[in-house]
């Protein structure tokens, strides 16, 4: 058996895997093909406090290993959310993350409120790249005093009980000074990265592609940018978890994100094309660990930052299996010994 359990400040899941909000729904769409439950998690759409149409169409083209996107945040809102979306979840026995949104501090302060009392949420999301009407237009992931103030309503709206999880950009300057000022006002985790800004232009019509003009891009061309987002998160806060996300295609896109010490992960893009990708993403993950001896998940966070001298036992990348003796590679190969990464 291979341990796939994993934490995320103080919310106990039964593996690493969960979906990214906005791409697998509410439950229902990836429920026709494998049961929610399964999964580490289901993260929600970013829930509003009001209905929002989004913007107009086209909304969605796809570029060079990723997808442009400008749905806008499209949804029903906090009410139809709470009493529509969540009970369906609460009778698959799902956890759900409920990603929240909105245009100022107090807007994201009242669906946070919302959530409180209500059966079924296991933790809160705080989608941070909305501008904030109230600093012409700045999306608050983008100031370190911006993040902080907003993390810290929301965690003061949010019961104890609930952990709450700040959703960081990767279009900044210091992604590591933006995660610790969420963690110094109070998150229990952080995930990263959301999607980066981006354009594309139809050569044919001479036009933007997307109505909007510009776009998020995801899918495997950000997988770079948010394993390294992640390996310095982690290295400036090692005691926080962090949920990684960006282009995870394999069970061994997962590893790669683990290793850079990440506690579990996210999986948006891919099921747009295979809306079964977390549960075989699942499998693969479990095998590749099985492949290289390796019986417990939690040992593996952040080994990346693990000096290579001060192992043991080491990882042969050719066969996936340990091998014993220095770390030039001599020896016999037999399985891993676990290790502590802390």
């Amino acid at each position: 058996m291979i341990d796939l359990e994993t934490s995320l400040g103080g919310l106990t899941l039964p593996n690493p895997v969960l979906t990214a909000a906005g791409c697998g729904g509410t439950g229902r769409e990836l429920g026709r093909f494998f049961d929610v439950g399964r999964l580490g998690a289901l993260v929600t759409p970013s829930i509003t406090p009001q209905p929002r149409a989004g913007r107009p169409a086209p909304r969605l083209t796809e570029t060079p290993s990723g997808v442009l996107n400008a749905a806008g945040l499209q949804g029903p809102g906090i009410e139809t959310f709470l009493r529509h979306d969540l009970p369906w979840l609460a009778e698959r026995e799902a956890r759900v993350v409920v990603s929240i949104a909105g245009g100022s501090v107090g807007e994201y302060a009242e669906v946070a409120r919302r959530l409180g009392d209500a059966p079924g949420v296991a933790a809160v999301e705080i989608n941070l790249s909305c501008p904030n009407v109230e600093d012409r237009g700045s999306m608050f992931a983008a100031h370190p005093s911006a993040a902080g103030r907003l993390v810290r309503a929301v965690r003061v709206s949010t019961p104890r009980r609930l952990p709450v999880v700040a959703k960081l950009s990767a279009d900044v300057t210091d992604i590591v000074g933006v995660a610790m000022a969420c963690a110094d006002a109070g998150a229990d985790g952080l995930s990263m990265i959301n999607t980066l800004h981006g354009m594309a232009i139809d050569t044919t019509t001479l036009r933007p592609r997307l109505a909007g003009i510009t776009g998020e891009l995801s899918g495997p061309a950000i997988r770079p940018v948010a394993v390294r987002c992640v390996y310095q998160v982690h290295a400036a806060l090692p005691e926080v978890p962090i949920v990684g996300i960006g282009g995870i295609r394999t069970g061994l896109d997962v590893l790669e994100f683990v290793l850079a010490g990440a506690s579990a992960v996210a999986v948006g893009t891919a099921t747009l094309h295979d809306p079964s990708a977390c549960v075989r993403i699942l499998r693969e993950l479990e095998g590749a660990l099985k492949e290289r001896g390796i019986d417990r998940l939690a040992d593996l966070v952040g080994l990346a930052h693990k000096p290579a001298g001060s192992l043991h036992r080491r990882i042969d990348p050719n066969v996936g299996l340990a091998v014993a003796g220095d770390t030039a590679g001599a020896g016999s190969t037999e399985p891993i010994e676990q290790e502590t990464t802390q």
